[in-house]
């Protein structure tokens, strides 16, 4: 397939701009449900580019990437073909908070995904700068709260490219990334530029601007590439992945993954790296004042982690490799703005990067995005039907915080132009719809992150779990096929099979008396004292009619463990066997939190119609009317979010919803 198609004189259903990997999800899912779809990019380089960190996953994100899988996008899957290490991460801590984090190689992940896109049926990938949107008037309507009063809609209905073309559409979705009106700054050196150095994206940020939108400026970072040749690596300490490979795509959970990990590395800066940044500190663009917009407050610069944190004589950084075939590696946790000679002299005191040869220097970028709370809870433009909108462009960072949204946008999209309700994701269903409705209903002043924290109900909404929480979901909304969701069912019989059979067998209790002896006591001898081991013996020696599951059930018992007294058990993935674990576990504590999600559902289950005039209603403080109008609610939940709407205020609403319910 040819990267310039025009189709049909330029009539497409859906119009994707941007490529990254929040137009990647959009242009393919839509595609997948049946829309024609075009997908347009400045260059075609810019596909699922990593301009950052050749990494998928992490701390919340992994989370993330595991419910876009769920859903039918494509981040896991692709993510899956070409990484080279993989890792899970706080293994150490609570199933709630374990996430996967895979190193990819940079440059297999764009040809992957580009041959992905490429060879997609109803999707066309057009090389062409977009640069304004093609608007008309839509149908006056009338305002059901005041009849006298007349709405007025803008429609987009296409997009206009740099060489004049016009190309026609119901729907578009902007993913425009860090493009829009981007600038790279190193020192006092300023660049007109998008992410690794590509052509930005000014004229259409322009456009944007006069039409109405309200546009702020936010910064990213990255820090310099090196030459792996170049680095000391016995001075640095080895991080290798895991031995067994868990993969992200749900796919993917029968495969063997016999593949040759390739290790990062781990070392630290010192007093004498903090001392040439100090001193150096007013030439960085951030603290020249060159630099206006925001920067993400999680993701900080070394110039940042020096300056506000003066007591630490250390901070840790990684060296990860790019990819199997090339010699560029990326240092982790040591983006700067800084000029380049200074650069070379704070990363040359740092163990094993002495020599080390700077291939790309660190830089911030600086771009247009806008507030989110413009938005519906569908990604909908709140000012122009028809107008989808995800990714950096919303205000967030990351990947997978773009994939995530540019994957919801096209579901939306898809169901707009069928005529049929949004999927919009509950703060109990998914770190996406936490993801979204933190964006849409509580705004962000800096580029936002995902993480675990975020989350209310983080043991409901645990990685393993993501396609038992969504998988049928997206099978009703139409983004998960056949095949996927057939896999999906004959897996959750199995495990619904064996939670039952756990809860319903007997052991023996002299088989168990030892079994539990050797796990809970002489496993745990060198971590606990004499006293607790005859306590356990004890309680063990009182025990009688214990199931399966009563067993697995305490701390120290793993599943796994359960084959030395059960003949029966299945094969089940290792997946599979997480979840049965994690759900016999922790049922007492998942029941808790259903119950705490029952009474959300309460507060969202009372709509708000999107044309209540708030000025109107009596009681409510002026801030609440202003914040109530400008976000429009759907539901008094998510009124309730909303910063500076009190529940003086819900109470208003709900007293105001009674009365017109009683009215009709």
């Amino acid at each position: 397939m040819e990267e310039n198609i025009e189709r049909n004189n330029n009539e497409y259903e859906i119009i994707v701009i941007g490529a990254g990997h929040a137009g990647c999800e959009a242009g393919l899912i839509a595609s997948r449900m049946g829309k024609k779809t075009a997908m347009f990019c400045t260059d075609i380089e810019s596909v699922a580019m990593m301009p950052c960190n050749p990494s998928i996953g992490g701390t919340g994100k992994g989370h993330l990437v595991r419910e876009i899988d769920a859903l039918g996008g494509e981040m896991g899957v692709n993510t899956d073909k070409t990484l080279i290490q993989s890792k899970m991460l706080n293994t150490s801590k609570g199933p709630a908070v374990h996430s996967l984090r895979v190193q990819s190689d940079k440059r297999c992940y764009h040809e992957e995904m580009l041959k992905t896109v490429k060879n997609q049926d109803n999707l066309d990938v057009i090389v062409s700068e977009v640069v304004d949107l093609l608007i008309e008037e839509s149908n006056v309507e009338k305002d059901i709260e005041n009849e006298e009063k007349t709405i007025s809609r803008k429609k987009v209905i296409g997009i206009k490219t740099a060489d004049g073309r016009k190309f026609h559409s119901k729907e578009v979705i902007i993913c425009t990334g860090t493009f829009l009106g981007g600038k790279i700054f190193i020192g006092d050196e300023v660049t007109l530029s998008g992410p690794a150095g590509m052509k930005p994206a000014n004229e259409f940020g322009e456009n944007l601007k006069k039409m109405g939108f309200d546009v702020r400026r936010f910064k990213t970072g990255t820090p310099a590439r090196m030459l792996s040749d170049t680095i000391d690596y016995s001075k640095m300490k080895e991080q290798k992945g895991d031995e067994n490979i868990v993969p992200f795509s749900f796919l993917n959970e029968d495969k063997n993954f016999d593949i040759e990990q390739i290790s990062c590395w781990l070392s630290y800066t010192n007093e004498t790296t903090h001392k040439i940044i100090l001193e150096n500190i007013e030439k960085s663009a951030m603290y020249s004042g060159n630099i206006v917009g925001v920067g993400a407050r999680y993701c900080p610069s070394i110039e940042d982690k020096v300056s506000r944190f003066k007591d630490r004589k250390r901070h840790q950084l990684f060296v990860e490799p790019e990819g199997r075939d090339t010699k560029w590696s990326y240092i982790q946790g040591m983006s700067s703005s800084l000029p380049l000679d200074i650069q070379h002299q704070f990363y040359a005191s740092i163990p094993g990067l002495e020599h080390a040869e700077i291939i790309r220097p660190a830089y911030a970028i600086e771009y247009d995005c806008i507030d989110p709370t413009t938005l519906k809870p569908s990604l909908e433009s709140k000012l122009f039907e028809g107008l989808f909108c995800a990714g950096q462009f919303n205000g967030s960072s990351g990947y997978e915080e773009a994939a995530a949204q540019g994957l919801i946008a096209g579901i939306n999209a898809v169901r707009k132009l069928n005529k049929e309700t949004p999927l919009i994701l509950g703060r109990d269903q998914a770190y996406i719809g936490v993801l979204i409705d933190d964006l849409v209903t509580k705004g962000t002043n800096e580029p936002y992150r995902m993480m675990t924290s975020r989350s209310e109900y983080r043991l409901l909404l645990r990685q393993d779990n993501a396609d038992r929480r969504l998988t049928e979901l997206g099978y009703k909304y139409g983004s998960v096929n056949n095949d996927r969701y057939d896999r999906y069912q004959k897996k959750k019989k199995r495990v619904d099979k064996e939670i039952e059979r756990l809860k319903r067998v007997k052991i023996d209790l002299k088989l168990l008396k030892r079994f539990l002896i050797k796990y809970e006591c002489e496993n745990k001898s060198n971590e606990i004292s004499k006293e607790i081991i005859a306590r356990r013996r004890s309680d063990i020696e009182e025990m009688n009619n214990q199931v399966l599951a009563d067993i697995l059930a305490r701390p120290s018992i793993k599943y796994v463990d359960l084959a030395e007294i059960d003949n029966n058990m299945p094969s089940l993935s290792i997946n599979e066997q997480a979840v049965v674990e994690v759900m016999i576990k922790y049922s007492g504590y998942i029941k808790k939190q259903k119950t705490e999600v029952e009474k959300l559902h309460n507060l969202e289950r009372k709509k708000l119609n999107e044309k209540i005039d708030y000025n109107s209603i009596r009681g409510l403080r002026i801030e609440a009317r202003q914040k109530l109008t400008k976000i429009k609610p759907l539901t008094i939940g998510q009124a309730s979010r909303i910063s500076g709407v009190s529940p003086a205020d819900i109470n208003v609403l709900l007293v105001y919803l009674e009365k017109n319910r009683r009215e009709k």
